[in-house]
């Protein structure tokens, strides 16, 4: 059996060596038979082995040939070793390779003594070439032993090669700082596959070195944030066995955008005294712009108006007259250093502001009393107090039987008595504090009777006796008439449209009021306005009568010019006729929308010439430039006394971006939705009540209803706008129609005053008919500034919570009061006051005292420039609190200046 495979190895040897020797393709196509005929039979003998081999015996390779490229035209070598083999052939192809390739090396193992076989074969660049393109070139190594045969892996050779060309390059950019950037790279076909690194101004970039920095499997470049030092030159590099290739460099500039710095603070005034401006600046360094970044928009300096108060030194008024001489022999004068008084740094008045001197030319005697005088004149004080007690019985018992009063009527309230006419008896009370009665004065004649005279208590109740109040009009009945503007108001409008100057007048009697007036005074009235004009008693001169008009303008009819930071703070109001002649000023009330300071407002009174221009009258703060004029600025309203009736209007100028007015804002939908769509309007009107009427009777024509309680923005001069959105709306039940995500109003629309009904509409869109209930949240808001939110919670078919505000409750009284029915404090108490307070009272019982009562002493020049004082202070009085005002209060502050001096008002018998 043995015999049997060395008589098959040597059959297949000789067939080798005869196909060997035979000459050119027949000996070829002769060994591959014989070859093939050989490895049948080894097969065969591997499928079949003999009985008693051992496998182990059969072949296997130590060296296994490997995948290899072809560098341009160098041939590249192929080798195998396999033990035990007795024969090592290599396959490319499926074809044998030459015996005459093959390099055989046969050695022995030490180890094991069995016999080792190492052959070598080289491919050249044609060979592999022959089959480019049908299939990749390949070879195999088989190994034969007595046991059978043994295939090694293929080893494939490929032709190296790497295209010039990249399928992508980088491309130049340029980036803001902190921005991502990524480079692209495709390198070029090769085999093997090029492998790729990125050069940074000719560097290697290394990721493991720079956090910042990566490269992606498809071999861009990636910079998560683009950083200065990132600058530079990038180049992609695609490298393998056969060559390196580079990209075009690609330059990428990382820029940098300015910003600007904060605001500088405001530099002083330009000049120390009156007007002048002042401004502040930014530069553009909050970063500086670098590698060609923006540069910062807008100003880098900022101006602005600025006024300051100049200094102005006091002033001596003229002395008073010299008082009565006194128990001492002396008497004095009295003078104020305020005309003007010192303010803002200036000085004040020097000098003395008491002079007294002897009054009898030093012949008075000043020996000291002795024990019996003493007693002398402690029993003539006696006498005199009884005699005093007596009087006081008689007086009391006179007056009650002449006047009927009441004996538990209390004389504590010092205008109980005065202020109700004699033909009222008031009733029994509980209250010894009775309460002023007030006369029946809504008919046109009024009538006056008979004299009056209060009862007298005690030295510490205030006593205010009749006497001689009654003089002007006498002890008999006066009947004052006057026209009601009712019957003759359509004469009085078609006197008015004679006049050229008056022919913009509006023609209606929603915005006006006019009446006929005397020497008796009087006010006129535009109901829900805030606006009123009164007329003082003695305002108009004894024996005239004037035909007076209140009106309140639009803005839209009358052009009021406005420059640089100028604002419209209060209606435009006129009254006339103008170039009557009033002996005492009127007080015109109107309303204001300034949060006023002096650091942060210039407020300025104007009014319009005959020639129609405007011209400041008056600067609220500073010394009045003329005696016609003066304003007295509340919270909410400005009382402007004035001789000349005319054109006004109340224009502010901002000082600082602090200055700030305030806004009413106001919302509006309709009272009933036939529709899908539903409309909500927010309104943003200045806080006055002529603009909040017109809002309202606007609506009302409109058909629509108030959807929420008026709130207060206070916007600010600092040249945001004004924005609005709306919120929390739910989506299953509405939707908005607003395409942006708020609206917005100017900031010049709003800060001018000249649009007064100002207002954004937000569309909305029921998803079905069914749903009436209406949730969401609208804010208003000035960018960097005040805000302010709604809450809207309601049912938009039934809903009337805010009905009430359609209708504002009308004011007290008709538009046009003529006589005493136009003021609180009845005629003969008035007088009364005047005459008392006027002249200066010892230890200050005077008007000075009342204005102080009153919270008016910031006003004391102005009063004491009038001929009557207390007139000006009751008129003031009266312009603020009617027709509710508070007379116990008016009465306490009275009672108070009358205890500093008990005889300020001592009633006499002859009074009585």
């Amino acid at each position: 059996m043995g015999a049997r495979p060395r008589r098959r190895r040597a059959a297949a040897a000789a067939a080798t060596a005869a196909a060997a020797a035979a000459p050119g393709p027949l000996g070829a196509l002769l060994a591959a038979a014989l070859l093939a005929a050989a490895g049948a039979q080894q097969s065969a003998t591997v499928a079949n082995p003999v009985s008693g081999a051992s496998p182990d015996l059969l072949p296997h390779f130590q060296l296994e040939p490997e995948d290899v490229y072809i560098v341009k035209n160098k041939a590249v070598s192929l080798a195998c070793r396999a033990t035990p083999a007795t024969q090592i052939y290599f396959k490319c192809n499926g074809e044998w390779v030459h015996q005459g390739d093959h390099v055989t090396q046969q050695s022995t193992d030490r180890s094991t003594g069995l016999p080792v076989m190492e052959v070598r074969i080289e491919v050249t660049r044609q060979q592999v070439e022959k089959i480019f393109g049908l299939e990749e070139y390949w070879c195999q190594c088989v190994a034969w032993s007595s046991s059978g045969t043994t295939k090694s892996q293929k080893a494939f050779v490929r032709i190296a090669y790497l295209r010039k060309n990249f399928e992508q390059e980088p491309m130049a950019r340029e980036v803001s700082i902190e921005q991502g950037i990524v480079l692209p790279c495709r390198p070029p076909e090769g085999i093997p596959p090029a492998e790729v690194e990125w050069l940074r101004n000719e560097e290697l970039v290394d990721p493991a070195l720079d956090a910042n920095v990566y490269v992606t499997p498809e071999h861009s470049l990636v910079l998560r944030q683009a950083r200065l030092a990132d600058t530079a030159n990038y180049t992609c590099v695609a490298k393998n066995i056969v060559a390196r290739r580079r990209s075009a460099s690609a330059a990428i500039t990382v820029y940098v955008n300015g910003g600007w710095s904060t605001w500088t603070q405001w530099s002083s005034c330009s000049t120390s005294c009156g007007r002048g401006w002042q401004k502040r600046s930014r530069t553009c360094t909050n970063p500086t712009p670098l590698n060609g970044g923006a540069f910062c928009e807008g100003q880098n300096v900022q101006k602005t108006a600025c006024t300051t108060l100049c200094p102005v030194d006091g002033a001596w008024s003229e002395w008073s007259k010299w008082s009565v001489c006194g128990a001492e022999c002396t008497h004095w004068r009295s003078r104020e250093c305020s005309e003007p008084a010192p303010r803002n740094g200036g000085r004040d008045c020097r000098g003395s502001e008491l002079d007294t001197r002897n009054c009898t030319s030093e012949l008075c005697s000043h020996a000291t009393p002795g024990a019996e005088d003493v007693a002398l004149y402690v029993g003539l004080v006696a006498v005199a107090v009884c005699l005093v007690l007596l009087l006081l019985v008689g007086v009391l018992v006179y007056c009650r039987k002449k006047g009927g009063l009441d004996a538990d009527v209390a004389d504590s309230s010092i205008l109980t008595a005065g202020f109700q006419p004699v033909s009222i008896k008031p009733s029994k009370a509980d209250n010894p504090s009775l309460l002023t009665i007030q006369p029946d004065l809504s008919t046109a004649t009024m009538t006056y009777q008979g004299s009056l005279c209060p009862r007298q208590d005690g030295p510490a109740k205030l006593q205010l006796p009749n006497g001689h109040l009654l003089s002007p009009l006498g002890a008999g009945r006066h009947t004052l008439h006057h026209s009601s503007p009712a019957i003759e108001g359509a004469d009085f409008m078609a006197r008015l449209s004679t006049q050229s100057y008056f022919r913009s007048l509006p023609r209606g009697t929603t915005n006006m009021a006019y009446g006929t007036f005397n020497f008796l005074g009087g006010r006129l009235m535009i109901p829900n306005t805030g606006i009123s004009l009164l007329i003082p008693p003695d305002a108009i001169p004894r024996g005239k009568i004037y035909e007076v008009y209140l009106t309140l303008h639009k803005q839209e009819e009358v052009r009021l010019p406005l420059a640089g930071c100028q604002t419209l703070l209060s209606p435009i109001v006129s009254c006339g006729p103008p170039g009557v002649l009033l002996t005492r000023p009127a007080i015109l009330a109107m309303g204001h929308c300034v949060e006023a300071s002096a650091e942060n407002w210039s407020i300025r009174l104007k009014k319009q010439s005959c020639e129609g221009t405007w011209e400041d009258v008056l600067q609220l703060g500073a010394e009045p430039c003329t005696e016609l004029y003066y304003c007295q600025l509340e919270a909410q309203a400005c009382y402007v006394f004035t001789e000349q009736l005319g054109r006004f209007a109340l224009v502010g100028e901002s000082l600082s971006m602090a200055a700030s007015k305030r806004l009413k804002l106001v919302l509006f939908a309709p009272a009933a939705c036939p529709s899908l769509e539903y409309n909500i309007r927010v309104y943003c009107l200045s806080d006055t009540q002529d603009v909040l009427k017109e809002v309202i009777q606007l609506e009302k024509q409109l058909g629509g209803q108030l959807i929420g309680a008026p709130r207060v923005l206070h916007f600010k001069d600092s040249y945001h706008n004004l924005r609005l959105s709306i919120h929390d709306m739910p989506s299953s039940l509405w939707k908005s129609k607003l395409l942006a995500s708020y609206q917005e109003i100017p900031f010049y629309h709003i800060w001018s005053g000249l649009q007064p009904f100002l207002h954004c509409t937000f569309t909305l869109e029921r998803l079905s008919p069914s749903t009436c209930e209406l949730a969401c949240k609208i804010w208003v808001w000035q960018v960097e500034g005040d805000g302010q939110s709604f809450t809207v919670n309601f049912n938009i078919a039934k809903d009337t919570r805010f009905s009430d505000w359609l209708v504002p409750d009308s004011e007290v009284g008709a538009p046009a009061l003529v006589g005493p029915s136009a003021f609180k404090i009845p005629f003969l108490i008035r007088q009364k006051i005047i005459s008392s307070l006027d002249p200066p009272g010892t230890r200050g019982a005077d008007w000075r005292t009342l204005a102080q009562k009153l919270n008016l002493d910031s006003h004391l020049s102005f009063f004491a420039s009038k001929p009557s004082p207390t007139a000006m202070i009751l008129n003031l009085w009266e312009a603020r609190h009617f027709p509710n005002g508070n007379l116990s209060q008016l009465a306490t502050a009275v009672a108070e200046v009358g205890k500093q001096d008990g005889a300020l008002f001592a009633v006499s018998e002859a009074e009585c």
